[in-house]
């Protein structure tokens, strides 16, 4: 139970840092960027992450409040599954700027990069973790 309580806060804390972290503690590229034109491609990544940020962080909240080893792990993966697409997004799915020397890449990716790599990583340990408990469970 108590593992349960500090694994659904970090997720909180984690999901609320995704999505509000480019906004507030480490920006994007300000409107009218040299390379970008009006709009650059990072503030669509940027937009993109406080959903991703906000799905991790209401399903942490779902895994304070339900209790139930099947629905946490069903939870989990949902959790895993929506940081890596979160981890996609800056690279894969919308990008940034064109140049590496504007401050999506030389800030606001790294740090979004590391967050969601703790976040795939660290909810894969915890539904393998669970689904070995399970089928220990299961065996007896």
């Amino acid at each position: 139970m108590k593992k349960s309580i500090i694994y659904g806060a970090a997720t909180v804390i984690t999901g609320l840092l995704i999505a509000f972290g480019p906004q507030f503690l480490f920006k994007l590229c300000g409107g009218g960027c040299s390379c970008c034109g009006d709009i650059p491609q990072c503030y669509w990544a940027g937009r993109a992450e406080i959903g991703m940020g906000m799905i991790i962080a209401a399903l942490g909240m779902c895994l304070l409040v339900f209790t139930d080893s099947h629905t946490q792990l069903g939870l989990s993966i949902g959790i895993f599954l929506t940081g890596l697409f979160g981890l996609l997004i800056p690279h894969v799915i919308i990008g940034g700027c064109e140049k590496l020397t504007m401050a999506c890449h030389r800030v606001a990716f790294p740090a979004l990069t590391v967050i969601c790599s703790v976040v795939v990583a660290g909810t894969a340990f915890i539904v393998w973790g669970t689904l070995k408990t399970t089928a220990r469970k299961s065996s007896i």
